[in-house]
């Protein structure tokens, strides 16, 4: 069984069976499911916005690539250079980024990051020359490197276990949409008429950044650091809500680490970084490679129709991502459903490759919505496991496996080359994706028996 189920409460159990904060029938929901919802409610929607402006700009790159190229002469390596650096800053500035946020509360980091990347966002519209894009991309890459960890860090001050994996999902909801939405958003801005002395590249950074700075400042107001502060919550609700968490964090504390020395010893905790990092290396290898491999399936040059196709795939996910973490908290199977995902996409990896359009195209959705939709029950493992600083820490060094985003493209072309094949990078990194699936069905056994033994 996960160790999720080591850790409920009285009122916890109660709902086991469900997993989730549905009525049981006939009954009324008590205190703190009623609180679960409100929060639930209020939070997820705005961080998963928060999400979306998130990844649209650090993608948004993508779209101005052949403007900047144009327009002040960036070169196709200095181009991926900087896509590059983007994840070197990101993934190094999340571990002390969690931990500011961990002292001084949520609120007023988060807003400042926001601010702070939207701004580095906005300004990219003055790039010059190849030095201003690395100092601009390392910029946002060390702003933006604390919100992921930092939001779920946060989810952890709101949702006990047994209802964190469908709430991560909400969150996740984050990526799809952004993928669907942000290129539409990008395309229109860049084919806008120009107005004043600002090119369409440029209103597309001004725009699109500026959206991240609002959405921070906002925030400020908007976010609770932690439900014992939350006036919106009824004060039965409150009570419930923070006795429940107050519980869960004091089981982790006795069968996981709560500090940070012992964390960086842990052996579970590097298990995890490694998982993290596996399951990246297959989402980037999707996310840059897709339109790509659509392209090859319907034998169609890149275009409008190659977009449109490319969107089926995220569509799929975005049902995936809701219903699994759902499935998985309720029927308290983390660890199974993300073993199986993830193993059936690895199987559908190796066989789009080769597959006719119809059949390929069923085979890609199934590997990129599994690629999205495990991440959610994954992070479920960590923070049902850390405690205080340890969560603070451990959970932004797990998330540093961003550097698989770094990793996949160049170990994609490396492997191409070596075997003077177009698929043999695709084959590798879905092999990557079949070996995950055994790790996590090994890896969250060996630590639930641990946890189990220490309980």
């Amino acid at each position: 069984m996960d160790r999720s189920t080591m850790i409920q409460t009285p009122s916890t159990a109660q709902h086991a069976a469900t997993g989730d904060v549905h009525d049981a029938e006939g009954e009324v929901p008590n205190a703190t499911d009623r609180a679960i919802r409100r929060a639930m409610k209020r939070l997820t929607p705005y961080l998963m916005l928060m999400y979306v402006v998130s990844f649209l700009d650090r993608a948004n790159i993508s779209f101005a690539k052949q403007a900047l190229q144009a327009n002040v002469g960036i070169s196709e390596s200095t181009y991926a250079l900087a896509a590059g650096l983007f994840f070197v800053s990101y993934s190094l500035c999340g571990f002390p980024s969690n931990l500011i946020l961990h002292r001084i509360g949520a609120r007023i980091w988060i807003s400042f990051l926001m601010v702070s990347w939207g701004l580095a966002s906005m300004a990219t519209m003055f790039v010059s020359g190849s030095t201003s894009f690395y100092v601009l991309r390392l910029i946002l890459g060390v702003m933006e490197a604390g919100f992921f960890p930092g939001a779920i860090l946060y989810l952890t001050y709101w949702f006990p276990n047994r209802v964190r994996g469908q709430i991560m999902g909400l969150f996740y909801l984050g990526v799809p949409v952004a993928l669907i939405f942000g290129g539409p958003l990008s395309g229109l801005l860049l084919d806008m008429r120009p107005w004043g002395h600002l090119q369409n590249w440029q209103w597309m950074f001004l725009v699109e950044g500026f959206m991240a700075v609002a959405l921070g400042v906002s925030s400020f107001w908007y976010l609770d650091d932690k439900p014992a502060s939350a006036r919106w919550l009824p004060e039965e609700e409150k009570q419930a809500l923070v006795q429940a968490l107050g519980r869960e964090e004091a089981n982790r504390r006795v069968a996981g680490p709560a500090r940070l020395l012992p964390m960086l010893r842990d052996l579970r905790v590097m298990q995890f970084l490694l998982i993290y990092a596996l399951i990246q290396m297959s989402t980037y290898g999707a996310i840059f490679y897709l339109p790509t491999e659509i392209s090859a399936l319907i034998h169609r040059p890149a275009g409008f129709v190659v977009g449109l196709v490319s969107a089926i795939p995220w569509l799929c996910a975005l049902g995936t991502i809701y219903w699994l973490p759902r499935a998985a908290d309720r029927w308290n199977a983390h660890r199974v459903c993300a073993a199986m995902i993830l193993l059936l996409s690895g199987i559908a990896s190796f066989v789009f490759p080769t597959s006719g359009p119809g059949v390929g195209l069923l085979a890609l959705s199934v590997a990129v919505s599994g690629f999205i939709a495990v991440q959610p029950l994954f992070w479920t493992f960590p923070t049902g496991y850390l405690a205080d600083r340890a969560a603070a820490g451990g959970i932004a060094l797990i998330g540093m496996g961003n550097l698989g985003g770094f990793l996949a493209p160049n170990i994609k072309v490396w492997t191409d080359e070596y075997f003077s094949s177009q698929r043999a990078g695709l084959y590798l990194l879905a092999a990557f994706t079949v070996l995950n699936a055994g790790l996590i069905a090994w890896t969250q056994k060996r630590r639930t028996d641990t946890s189990v033994q220490a309980a």
